[in-house]
């Protein structure tokens, strides 16, 4: 049994190779846009690869495909790896895809034309330009996640999908920077990122890939630019500064102002309260001086009218008080006006006394009619 396996499987591997001997002789014989096809497509003649498989470089700055064995041979049984899926076509017409594990073939009728990798794969994204809405040229570069999601579509839907994804993540991320202005490009860069996966899945949805996300790596603006936005950080910087100096100075004037507004207030308050106090205390000061005058009074009048010798203490009194007025005035001014008699001191004092007696008869005669 085991002989029988072996020599069926150097059947295959001669079958195998008469096949890609026969697909270069096609190839030469072709036009040129079918030599593309074939060398891009679904049968490479010179390294008998898929599209699914790795090559090096590659348009779009990176664009890297999947394994970088040849395609597997028809051997009956294979074993295909995780995260894998083997498109089998069988006579030229598509037929299965083996999913991982074990699968059977049959020699000369099945071949292996496309292998697809379902792991995720980021690409770079090569620096470009794009102009913005304001008219601004911007450098831009960044990085593409997608995967495989239908292998069938991968395989027949596209020549070469993973180009296609490639610059299709090019030119969309150019026509949404062209959507908008610097400043917007600037402050929202994961809103960008968003429309740019969403417009690169619809438009990759019939070659079956899935972008997941996409990131803006650097934005680079021109030299001219890069310094108005440094002036107009620098400018606006300043016009904070000088805001903030202004509201400080406004704040300070209007604290002083207030606290003289205070301080006048409690002033005028306390001299107020000042004159009452004084006006209060003059008034219970006269008051208790003419207290004080109508019980000295009262005891002279009784002290006058209940001596005998009442009449020479009155007019001692007015004698005294008589010189020391006069004393007084010589004291406080130079011109004087004094009566004629001002040497005669008996005479002012009878003339005092004389008033005395008239007032107090008055008085008493007042008394009677009353009564």
């Amino acid at each position: 049994m085991s002989l029988l396996v072996n020599r069926v499987a150097k059947g295959s591997q001669q079958v195998n190779v008469l096949v890609g001997f026969a697909a270069k002789q096609v190839a030469k014989s072709l036009p040129a846009a079918q030599k593309l096809y074939y060398n891009q497509g679904r049968i490479n003649p010179m390294n008998s690869r898929g599209v699914g498989d790795r090559r090096d470089g590659g348009a779009g700055g990176g664009v890297h495909a999947l394994r970088s064995k040849s395609l597997p041979s028809n051997t009956i049984v294979k074993f295909v790896p995780q995260q894998e899926a083997w498109i089998v076509e069988r006579m030229g017409k598509f037929n299965r895809i083996l999913e991982p594990g074990l699968a059977l073939l049959i020699p000369l009728l099945d071949r292996i034309t496309y292998v697809q990798s379902l792991k995720e794969v980021a690409i770079e994204i090569p620096t470009q330009s794009a102009i913005t809405q304001d008219n601004v040229t911007l450098e831009l570069d960044g990085v593409l996640y997608y995967k495989v999601v239908d292998p069938y579509k991968a395989s027949y839907g596209v020549l070469d999908a993973h180009f296609s994804v490639s610059q299709l993540a090019q030119t969309t991320m150019r026509a949404e920077i062209g959507q908008m202005t610097l400043d917007t490009t600037l402050a929202e860069r994961n809103t960008l990122n968003a429309n740019i996966v969403e417009a690169i899945n619809t438009a990759a949805d019939s070659w079956g890939i899935r972008c997941l996300r996409y990131e803006i790596r650097d934005i680079h603006p021109p030299d001219n630019v890069v310094e108005a936005m440094h002036s107009q950080v620098s400018a606006e910087r300043s016009k904070r500064a000088q805001i903030l100096d202004s509201e400080g100075q406004r704040q300070a004037a209007i604290n002083v102002a207030e606290g003289r507004k205070q301080s006048q207030i409690l002033a005028s308050e306390a001299e107020k309260a000042q004159q009452i106090n004084r006006a209060a205390g003059e008034a219970e000061a006269i008051l208790l001086t003419a207290q004080a005058e109508a019980r000295a009074i009262e005891k002279v009048s009784q002290a006058i009218g209940n001596s005998p010798n009442g009449a020479n203490a009155a007019a001692l009194q007015v004698a005294q008080q008589y010189v020391e007025a006069f004393g007084r005035l010589a004291k406080e001014s130079n011109t004087l006006i004094l009566p004629s008699n001002a040497n005669d001191i008996t005479g002012v004092v009878g003339q005092a006394l004389g008033i005395f007696g008239k007032l107090k008869s008055g008085k008493t005669l007042d008394l009677n009619e009353k009564k």
